[in-house]
C-alpha cells in the first residue's frame, strides 16, 4: 500500500504541482481509502516527506569507473537524466520543498544520504593519488553537481546534453584532477 500511495504522490505532483496535491487525490489515485492516508501521513507534507525518505531505502550506489573525473561525469549523467525527465518527479519534489517545511526537511535528509553515499568517489580518488587525502568530499561533489541544479532547476534553462560532462570536468580541474 505504501508503494502505491508514494507512486500516486509523484504522479499527482508532476501533473498538478504542489497546489493541486491533496490527500484525497492521492488516496483516489492509489486506490486506498482517504482515512488510511490521513491516518498514516496526516497531510501533504507527510506524504512528500515519505516520498523523499523512501530514497534512503533504495540500493543506489555511486558509479565506480576507476577515475574521479569519469565518476563525476557518470554521476552527473544520472542526475541530468532525473532532472530532465518529462515529467520530472525530482524537479517537482525540489519545487514542493519550497512550499512545505516537512518536505524541505526530508529533502535535506535525502541530500545528506546521497552526498554521504557519494563521498566514496572522493575517498577512492584519494586512495589512487588523484586527490590529497584531506580533500573535503562534500566540496568536490557540490562543485560537480551544483551547476546542473542551477541551470535546470533554478534558471530553468533548456536542457544541454553537454552540461553533465562540462560541470564534472570543471569540478575535476578545480580540484587538480584532469585527464
Amino acid at each position: 500500500m505504501r508503494a502505491q500511495v508514494l507512486e500516486a504522490v509523484g504522479a499527482e505532483l508532476v501533473e498538478g504541482g504542489y497546489d493541486a496535491l491533496t490527500v484525497d487525490a492521492v488516496a483516489a489515485r492509489a486506490g486506498v481509502h482517504r482515512t488510511t492516508v490521513y491516518r498514516r501521513w496526516r497531510d501533504v507534507g507527510g506524504l512528500l516527506a515519505d516520498v523523499l525518505d523512501a530514497g534512503a531505502d533504495d540500493d543506489w550506489t555511486p558509479p565506480d569507473t576507476g577515475a574521479l573525473d569519469d565518476d563525476l561525469r557518470a554521476l552527473n549523467r544520472e542526475l541530468y537524466a532525473a532532472l530532465t525527465a518529462r515529467p520530472s518527479v525530482t524537479a517537482a519534489l525540489i519545487a514542493a520543498s519550497f512550499r512545505s517545511a516537512e518536505a524541505a526537511e526530508a529533502l535535506r535528509r535525502f541530500w545528506e544520504d546521497r552526498y554521504g553515499r557519494c563521498e566514496v568517489l572522493v575517498e577512492r580518488a584519494a586512495g589512487r593519488g588523484e586527490l590529497p587525502r584531506d580533500t573535503d568530499a562534500r566540496r568536490v561533489l557540490i562543485a560537480a553537481t551544483a551547476p546542473l541544479y542551477h541551470h535546470l532547476v533554478l534558471l530553468r534553462s533548456d536542457p544541454d546534453p553537454a552540461l553533465p560532462e562540462q560541470a564534472a570536468r570543471d569540478a575535476a580541474r578545480a580540484f587538480g584532477v584532469a585527464r
